[in-house]
C-alpha cells in the first residue's frame, strides 16, 4: 500500500485492498495492494490481472458503505480462468476505506518514517510495517549511473549519486535519483548512515575514487557493495585494497565486476545486469532462467499467514515496539487518530510486511 501512498492522498476517498496471506503459488506476494479511485479509477494490483475484476467489484462496495470486507480467492478446476488463480494458490485479500488515521500514516511513510499500523476485521487482526525504503548509493557521475539510478528508484530504493566533480553531478543529469551529491565518495559515505539494506554500487573504476570508497564500503555491514570494471581492472583493485589492509573475507564480499552475466552493452542494459544481481542476493535467487529450474517459482515462506509485527520482534530477539497509550502493543487502530512512528521498526525484516494476527485485541 506504501507504494501507492501519493496517488492515493491525492484522492479524497479510495478503498484500497491488500493481499494479507498467501497459500501456494500465488502471482504477487503478502503486502500488494490494488485500490479504486473517487471515481473508478484503478491503480496496483494484487494477482497480477486474475482476481482483478472482482476485488475491483468488491472495493466498489466498500468505497460505497465504508464496511471493510475480508475475501478468500483460490484456484478452482471448473472455472480455472474465470475468477481464481489459475497458478494454483489461494490469498485472502483485505479491502477497506480510507480513514483520517489511514492517511496520516501514509504521509508519515511518505515523509521516510518507518511505522506500523493495525486492521482488524471480521475478528481478526492484521499488521502491516512501513519500513524506510533501502538506500542505493551510486558512486560516479557517468551514463551507467543515471540508468541504475533509474532503475533503482524503479526497484523502490531510495537513491543518492555521488561525485566529486560538480560538473557532472547535477541534477539535471541523473533525473531519477532523490538526491545528487557533490562530494568525494568516502568522505561521503565515511558521514552517511548506513544499515544491513544499503547497496553501494561504485562505477568511476578510476583507482583514486574507488579504492577509498570501496574500502569504507567494506568495512561496513551493507547488503550489496560492488564496482564496475573489466577482469583486469579487478584483479588490480584487490591487489590496491589489500595493500590499504581490507582482509580477505571483506574482499570476498566484493562483487566485481559487478552485474549478472546478460550479455549487455549499453548503460541501460548494464543497469538491468546490476539490478538483477541486486534482486537476486537480496531473495536468493540463482540467476539462472527459470526453463532450466524445478523449484517452486515463489518463496516457500509466502505460503504461511504469518504473525503479527510485535510477535515477528520478540521472535528475532528484538525489543517489542514501546506502547501507546491505549495500545498495549504500540500498535494503533485504524480508529487511532494518532499514528506513531515505532523506535526501532527499521530493524524489521523487510519481507514482514503483512501478517496475520492472533485475532482482534
Amino acid at each position: 500500500m506504501r507504494d501507492l501512498a501519493s496517488t492515493l492522498l491525492s484522492w479524497d476517498r479510495f478503498a484500497v485492498a491488500s493481499v494479507v496471506a498467501v497459500r501456494g503459488s500465488a502471482p504477487r506476494p503478502v503486502g500488494a495492494a490494488m485500490a479504486v479511485g473517487p471515481s473508478g479509477e484503478v491503480i496496483g494490483s494484487v494477482s497480477g490481472g486474475c482476481v482483478e475484476a472482482e476485488v475491483y467489484e468488491l472495493a466498489c462496495t466498500v468505497l460505497a458503505t465504508s464496511s471493510p470486507a475480508l475475501a478468500t480467492f483460490g484456484y478452482s478446476d471448473d472455472t480455472a480462468f474465470s475468477v481464481g488463480l489459475t497458478c494454483g494458490g489461494s490469498l485472502d485479500v483485505l479491502v477497506q476505506r480510507d480513514s483520517p488515521s489511514l492517511r496520516s500514516a501514509l504521509q508519515a511513510s511518505l515523509d521516510g518514517h518507518p511505522l506500523s499500523v493495525r486492521f482488524s476485521v471480521e475478528g481478526r487482526t492484521f499488521v502491516e510495517s512501513w519500513l524506510s525504503p533501502p538506500r542505493l548509493l551510486v558512486f560516479g557521475a557517468i551514463d551507467h549511473a543515471a540508468a541504475v539510478a533509474e532503475i533503482g528508484r524503479f526497484l523502490g530504493y531510495h537513491v543518492t549519486v555521488c561525485d566529486a566533480r560538480p560538473l557532472f553531478a547535477t541534477p539535471s543529469r541523473f533525473p531519477a535519483a532523490n538526491e545528487v551529491v557533490v562530494d568525494w565518495p568516502h568522505r561521503y559515505l565515511a558521514s552517511t548512515p548506513t544499515d544491513s539494506s544499503t547497496a553501494v554500487v561504485v562505477l568511476t573504476h578510476d583507482p583514486k575514487f574507488d579504492i577509498p570508497v570501496l574500502t569504507e564500503a567494506l568495512s561496513r555491514p551493507l547488503a550489496f557493495v560492488g564496482a564496475l570494471g573489466s577482469r583486469r581492472t579487478h584483479a588490480e583493485r584487490l591487489s590496491r585494497l589489500r595493500a590499504e589492509g581490507v582482509s580477505d573475507a571483506a574482499l570476498a564480499r566484493l562483487r566485481s565486476p559487478i552485474g549478472l552475466d546478460l550479455g549487455g552493452r549499453t548503460p541501460a542494459e548494464t543497469a538491468v545486469s546490476i539490478a538483477a544481481e541486486l534482486v537476486a542476493l537480496r531473495h536468493g535467487g540463482t540467476g539462472l532462467p527459470l526453463s532450466t529450474l524445478s523449484s517452486p517459482i515463489h518463496s516457500p515462506g509466502q505460503e504461511n499467514h504469518g504473525t503479527d509485527l510485535p510477535q515477528r520482534r520478540r521472535h528475532a530477539g528484538r525489543p517489542a515496539a514501546l506502547a501507546t497509550p491505549g495500545h498495549p502493543d504500540g500498535l494503533p487502530s485504524p480508529q487511532c487518530a494518532q499514528v506513531p512512528v515505532l523506535l526501532g521498526a527499521g530493524e524489521v525484516p523487510r519481507d514482514a510486511r503483512v501478517g496475520l494476527g492472533l485475532g482482534g485485541r
